[in-house]
Parts: C-alpha cells; sequence; structure tokens
C-alpha cells in the first residue's frame, strides 16, 4: 500500500483513541469475565476484578497474537487506509459500546470495531474496499461461537453431574468454589488474549498506512504491552450493569454452572485465538452459561433475557457501521 502523509501528531491521538477503545473494551466486557464468580457469591466485585484484569494483561505473555493480524490485514482492503477511517472505525465502535453499556445490554465490542472497520470503509471507497473471507468467517462465529459455547458448557455440565451424583450438595459446592477460581481466571486469560489483540490490529494498519512500519514488519513490542494494559485498566473498572445482566438475569449459577460455563468458554477462546478467529467473548460466554444452565432443566433460562441478547448481536454490526460512516464524514471535516 502506499505510504500517507499522516502528521506524527494525527497518529499519536489515533493510537490514543484506539486505546480509549480498547479500554471500553475491557469496561464494556468485564462482565465476560467476572459475572459468573460473582453471582455465584465465589468472589466478591473488587476481588473479581482485580483477577479478571491481571489475567487479561499476563495473557500477552501466554497466547499467540494472531488475531492482531486477523483484524490489521484481513477486514479491509489496506489501501484504503487513512487516518479517517481508523477514525470514523474507532468512534463508530466507541459510540456502540457507550450506548449499549448505559442500557445494560451485553452487546460485542469486537463486532462493534468489526463494523467501524466496515461502515468507514465503504463510506469511502465502495463495498469493494471488503474482504468478504474474513468477514464472513467472523460473522459466522456471531452463530458457531455461542454455539460451540452451549455445547461445551452443557456437555461438562452432564460430565461433572454424572461424576459427583453419589455427593452432597455442601461437598460438590465447596469444591467448586475452589475450581470455579481456575476456570475464572482461565476465562479472563481467554478473554485478554482475543479483545486486546483486536485493537494491535487497529494500530498495527495505522503505523502501516503512515509509513511508520512496512507490511511485513513485526508488530513493535510497545503496542502490545499498551493494549493489554488498557484492556486490563478497563476490566479493573468493571462494567456493572452488564454484570447484572449476565450473572443474574440471564440465569441463576451455582459454583459448579459457573466453572463448567467458564471451563467451555475458555476453551473456546483458546481455540479461537490459536486459528486467528476474532470471535466475541461475550457470544462465547452467554453460550456457555446458557448450556451450563439448560442442563437442570430449561425454565432455569431467561429465555427472554436471552433473545434481547440476541437481537444486540444482530444489530452490533450495522449499528457501528452506520456510526463509523458518519464518524469518517466528520473526521474528514476536522482533521
Amino acid at each position: 500500500m502506499d505510504t500517507l502523509h499522516i502528521s506524527l501528531g494525527v497518529v499519536v491521538f489515533l493510537v490514543a483513541l484506539a486505546l480509549i477503545f480498547d479500554f471500553m473494551n475491557g469496561f464494556h466486557d468485564s462482565a465476560n469475565s467476572i459475572a459468573t464468580v460473582v453471582s455465584t457469591g465465589v468472589l466478591k466485585p473488587q476481588h473479581a476484578v482485580i483477577m479478571a484484569a491481571v489475567f487479561n494483561f499476563i495473557a500477552f505473555y501466554v497466547l499467540p497474537h494472531t488475531v492482531a493480524a486477523s483484524i490489521g490485514k484481513g477486514i479491509i482492503e489496506a489501501s484504503v487506509v487513512d487516518q479517517y477511517v481508523v477514525f470514523g472505525a474507532l468512534a463508530g465502535a466507541i459510540i456502540w459500546n457507550v450506548v449499549t453499556w448505559y442500557f445494560g445490554i451485553p452487546s460485542s465490542s469486537s463486532h462493534a470495531l468489526m463494523g467501524g472497520l466496515i461502515g468507514a470503509a465503504v463510506a469511502k471507497a465502495g463495498v469493494g474496499a471488503l474482504l468478504s473471507a474474513k468477514i464472513l468467517q467472523t460473522v459466522a462465529f456471531i452463530f458457531i461461537a455461542p454455539m460451540i459455547g452451549f455445547a461445551l458448557g452443557s456437555t461438562l455440565m452432564l460430565i461433572v453431574s454424572w461424576l459427583f451424583y453419589r455427593s452432597s450438595p455442601a461437598k460438590v459446592d465447596r469444591w467448586f468454589r475452589r475450581l470455579q477460581l481456575v476456570s475464572a481466571a482461565s476465562y479472563s486469560l481467554g478473554h485478554g488474549g482475543n479483545d486486546a489483540q483486536k485493537t494491535m490490529g487497529i494500530i498495527w494498519l495505522l503505523l502501516i498506512a503512515s509509513g511508520y512500519l512496512k507490511a511485513d514488519d513485526d508488530l513493535p513490542g510497545w503496542v502490545g504491552y499498551s493494549c493489554f494494559a488498557a484492556i486490563a485498566l478497563g476490566t479493573l473498572f468493571g462494567g456493572w450493569r452488564i454484570v447484572k445482566t449476565m450473572g443474574q438475569k440471564l440465569a441463576k449459577l451455582k459454583p459448579v454452572g459457573g466453572f463448567c460455563a467458564e471451563t467451555a468458554g475458555a476453551i473456546t477462546l483458546f481455540s479461537a485465538t490459536a486459528m486467528g478467529i476474532p470471535v466475541s467473548t461475550t457470544h462465547t460466554i452467554t453460550g456457555a452459561i446458557t448450556g451450563a444452565s439448560s442442563t437442570a432443566r430449561a425454565s432455569s433460562v431467561r429465555w427472554g433475557v436471552a433473545g434481547n441478547i440476541v437481537w444486540a448481536w444482530i444489530f452490533t454490526i450495522p449499528a457501528s457501521a452506520f456510526m463509523a460512516a458518519i464518524a469518517w464524514w466528520v473526521g474528514t471535516k476536522i482533521m
């Protein structure tokens, strides 16, 4: 792609905006990491967010950085990327995250970012700027990720029920209160590993477009450190409106159910990250919670709440794309 003449000040501003989005991602999606462990009473909220934030950051050292390349080089044509497209994508995603946080809707920050990229790129260059293969894969995982989470959550719950069917409820509760600390930490690791890399991908695009990196250069270490630190800080401050929806309104969980849901979600995220697939942590944990809860009886899941969450999933990409297209136009006038 051709190198653009983007001033250092604009690059710094857009990197800062990307880190603000990353912070909002952690703030918005902290519910994914801590809702189950808080709702089961295993950890107090302030302890849960500290644990989740720590493991969000540790993921930088543990998981491969394949998702960053998928976002940075797989959603839109690199040739259309400029400061206005990056600004539009980030602004659209941030606005949608704020709106859904305000109403306590657990939408996907990942898909908000992808919608932002799509909206800004189409506003500049039309649909020809889109790379359909990765977009279709990501859209498919809107449905596949929660289905995998549901299947794993329900399967783990059935296995655990079979293994412990002779144990007293008090003994099961005592064991899984301890084990849920491990599963919650694992899920936070997967959350940080998949989600922080999406912001890394945006910054990667920007640095290549502005000429500070070549297309085949590795991403500088400071980008990874800053992105993982930003998402960890966002998680630390927590979006409590969404915690209430995920941990209390969707289903009532006991520690054994929380363990199965978190473990199912962690397995899904680790697998997706290893394959470089940018999945939604929100979708994954929602499917896992629903699967773990439904094994006891279908009525234990509040399907009306689940339906509202699904509608939010469907609207996230087009809504954030629309907002990003407007933000792109505003950016061309003010930047």
